[in-house]
């Protein structure tokens, strides 16, 4: 599982500042597509013949292996007994799986016990990158337009609610993410 990179290199408080990241060009070539951002907790869905066989969550490198070098994370099997497993299986058991083809998908868990539910969702479920992730047309590719967007940009998945932010998907594979939070209160 590779991190994906901000659009924007980043201050000494973390915040973007209006310097696009060499390697998000293509962004602001105006290829690739956005698509929402959501706010909830990654994890991977294995299907077999429509049925759920396998959850997993990801795991971030520690402080000590990010030193080493170590910086995409990877996932780990959840656990029926573990308190800290608990809501994202209840979104894994959440969501209908049976139309999915077989193969490992990953998912935004999502619902009321997770990452304070900003989407203000009843239930919990998942959301698969591979399936279910609707294009935004006409994205600003610029800092102030993308400031602006984001300010008001309305989830697809809850309306009323706003999206956490968007990522852009290129053909070839290669993604880049920008959050609302990511932008300085003041600019």
């Amino acid at each position: 599982m590779e991190k994906i990179p901000t659009l924007f290199e980043r201050d000494g408080a973390f915040r973007v500042v209006d310097r696009p990241r060499a390697e998000c060009a293509w962004v602001f070539a105006g290829e690739g597509a956005a698509t929402e951002k959501l706010d909830g907790t990654n994890v991977r869905l294995t299907v077999r013949s429509g049925q759920l066989v396998r959850v997993e969550k990801r795991r971030n490198p520690s402080a000590a292996q990010k030193r080493a070098g170590v910086v995409d994370g990877w996932y780990v099997d959840t656990a029926e007994d573990a308190a800290e497993d608990r809501w994202i299986l209840a979104a894994a058991r959440g969501t209908d799986v049976r139309g999915w083809p077989d193969g490992e998908h990953p998912c935004e868990a999502l619902g009321p016990r997770i990452q304070g539910n900003p989407l203000q969702l009843d239930g919990h479920l998942c959301l698969p990158f591979d399936r279910e992730a609707p294009v935004y047309e006409g994205v600003p590719r610029d800092y102030a337009g993308l400031r602006a967007y984001l300010a008001g940009l309305e989830s697809r998945f809850a309306p009323g609610a706003l999206a956490e932010g968007i990522v852009f998907h290129h053909p070839d594979g290669r993604r880049a993410k920008l959050k609302r939070k990511d932008f300085p209160q003041s600019a």
